[in-house]
């Protein structure tokens, strides 16, 4: 049985990939908050020379844009130094590495339309500019590792798994405390259902290495997305949910280079669909 260590096995995609991959696979995480108090690259090393997992699913991060602009220190070791010493470790002990990116490497792009993974970037953001540090490094030391440029994910509260704010949880908490949800109509990104998204990282995993756009696309801006959202998910007065605003970002991407290896997702209007017959909330 194929032995899979996972990183951010109590967050939000770790979780779901831990509970999808157990049973099939041979499952090792390191102890809770391992990561985040180890010291040195030897200790991550020796724990994985010890473990000798075939794949390595880097999934821990500090993603929250907010917190990396205000504490970069510390977000630079969760976001470049860790990746970056699991990187060196795979590439000794002969793992496939498969790390998570973010959309947020293109951020304040001014380029139209779906994005490619070839375009020169020089990111807005604190932790853009992490990620895409981390996948320049990571691919210097181990060539074969795949990155995976993730959207913007959601989910529902279910299952016993973690959950943090998405798009429709947004939009429930709107709906229930007579709030609005502020968007822009010249806002562009794909927002992917995150159990597609683990559903596919086993087929990634045989991904050759290099960057990729992984997740859903979507031509529609943020406003026509949330509406679309709200409307699928039968909320009362969606149309008075939402506030719309007027600043620009281009975050979509063109995921045509991980669709010529047969990996797909739904389009994000799609996508929410698929979560709500998932929890049997429509047929």
């Amino acid at each position: 049985m194929e032995r899979i260590f996972i990183t951010g096995a109590g967050g939000f995609v770790g979780a779901r990939a831990c509970q999808r991959l157990q049973g099939s696979y041979t499952v090792l995480t390191p102890p809770k908050g391992w990561m985040a108090t180890c010291t040195e690259e030897e200790q991550l090393t020796q724990m994985l020379t010890e473990m000798h997992p075939e794949v390595i699913l880097h999934t821990a991060a500090i993603s929250d844009t907010g917190y990396a602009e205000n504490h970069p220190e510390e977000a630079y070791r969760a976001n470049v130094q860790l990746p970056l010493w699991l990187a060196r470790a795979a590439a000794q002990c002969g793992a496939k590495l498969v790390a998570f990116s973010s959309d947020q490497v293109y951020a304040g792009v001014q380029q139209p339309g779906p994005l490619a993974e070839t375009m020169s970037l020089s990111p807005a953001n604190v932790y853009g500019r992490q990620k895409l540090e981390m996948e320049q490094r990571v691919l210097e030391v181990c060539p074969d590792a795949v990155l995976l440029r993730a959207t913007w994910m959601y989910d529902l509260p279910g299952y016993g798994l973690p959950i943090r704010g998405n798009l429709p949880l947004n939009l429930a908490k709107a709906a229930l405390y007579g709030e609005k949800v502020r968007v822009s109509s010249r806002d562009y990104r794909g927002i992917t259902y995150v159990r597609q998204a683990v559903e596919n990282l086993l087929p990634a995993t045989a991904l050759p290495g290099g960057v990729y756009n992984y997740g859903s696309e979507n031509q529609y801006d943020m406003v026509t997305t949330t509406r679309a959202f709200a409307e699928s998910m039968q909320l009362p007065n969606a149309d008075t949910l939402i506030e719309a605003a007027d600043w620009p970002r281009n975050l979509a991407m063109d995921c045509a280079k991980l669709h010529g290896h047969g990996i797909r997702f739904d389009a994000t209007q799609d996508g929410i669909y698929r979560c709500l017959r998932d929890y049997g909330l429509i047929k």
